[in-house]
């Protein structure tokens, strides 16, 4: 357990950070399973629809560091590849 003033006020900080975090990182997988339903059903339009509003968020959590830079080049690279194939 923390011992100085400086150690639990930073726990604190901490655990604060850590639930708005585990915020962001719900509504970004939120997101994805949006696209990923709508490729499963088949249907490009509602994909592409669903792609054009998750990319934003998916950027967005790169941006404040929830997620890695590469992580969210690479989950983008994967749902372009799934909606090209659905007109393949």
């Amino acid at each position: 357990m923390a011992n100085s003033n400086q150690s639990r006020k930073r726990a604190r900080q901490a655990e604060t950070r850590r639930k708005h975090n585990a915020g962001r990182r719900s509504l970004l997988r939120t997101r994805i399973k949006k696209v990923l339903k709508a490729i499963s059903s088949g249907e490009k339009e509602s994909a592409f629809k669903a792609f054009e509003l998750a990319v934003p968020i998916v950027d967005k959590m790169a941006g404040k560091k929830i997620i890695h830079r590469n992580k969210a080049a690479r989950i983008k690279s994967r749902l372009v590849k799934k909606i090209k194939l659905l007109s393949a």
